[in-house]
């Protein structure tokens, strides 16, 4: 349980499994981090596969963590945490591949959204549930998975989106049946990793160098917002509701 990591030849496999659905604690967000950061810091790694195991890719953070630590540094600490996951994501020197399955809610829609290729199962849904935890964030990759109108539609209703209708707007690279995700996810970082590390690493880095979303500072904004709500007390009552009605 955690984060785990194995090596497939010059391909880096960063699993996350942290039951029962994926929903991170502040460490967990930090290792997380650490272990892409390390990847791409590799020479010897040209690629990198982001999956998961268990129910879903990622549920967002442990928000039952949240609630039982007093006073605001689980909040802080879970702010911070997916923070450096998602820049981890964005910034690795290498490209990373995120092979989701089943649900991508919140958090996961930061990893997958800043990832550089995207392959799901079929079963995969995405969305951003935030409004409905009284809190913001995410918003900034969602809208690289969706038009613009789209993205606020899906923001601000809560709904999800199958991996099929992003495979529709060229998000999702390629849809496949649930038990061939971990091959297909293997056959595009194979092909990246054939090519000579020397032009990835520096194409990787000139594609970040014109992207024209600035993600970390956008992001950064949003989760100003969600501290905000916290002080009105508008998070903490939706957290509760949430936790409750589970």
């Amino acid at each position: 349980m955690g984060i785990l990591t194995k090596r497939d030849g010059p391909i880096e496999v960063v699993t996350v499994d942290f039951p029962p659905v994926n929903a991170l604690p502040v460490q967990g967000w930090f290792d997380l981090a650490e272990a892409i950061t390390q990847a791409g810091r590799d020479p010897d790694v040209h690629v990198v596969i982001l999956r998961a195991e268990g129910r879903g890719f990622n549920a967002g953070v442990d928000i039952k963590e949240i609630q039982r630590t007093a006073g605001y540094d689980a909040l802080v600490g879970a702010n911070r945490g997916c923070y450096a996951a998602f820049g981890a994501v964005y910034d690795c020197e290498v490209p990373v591949v995120a092979a989701v399955h089943g649900f991508c809610l919140g958090g996961g829609i930061g990893l997958a959204g800043n990832a550089d290729v995207i392959v799901a199962s079929d079963d995969a849904t995405f969305g951003v549930p935030e409004v409905e935890r009284g809190a913001l964030g995410a918003a900034t990759h969602l809208a690289r998975l969706v038009p613009q109108h789209l993205m606020r539609t899906l923001y601000f209703t809560a709904r999800k989106i199958t991996a099929a209708e992003l495979h529709t707007h060229g998000s999702v690279y390629r849809v496949v049946p649930r038990a061939g995700l971990d091959e297909a996810a293997l056959e595009i970082a194979r092909d990246i990793a054939a090519k000579d590390p020397r032009v990835i690493r520096a194409a990787k880095e000139a594609l970040n160098g014109i992207d024209t979303q600035q993600v970390h500072r956008s992001y950064r904004f949003e989760q100003g917002f969600t501290f905000e709500l916290n002080l009105l007390g508008a998070s903490d009552e939706a957290r509760e509701e949430f936790l409750n009605g589970r």
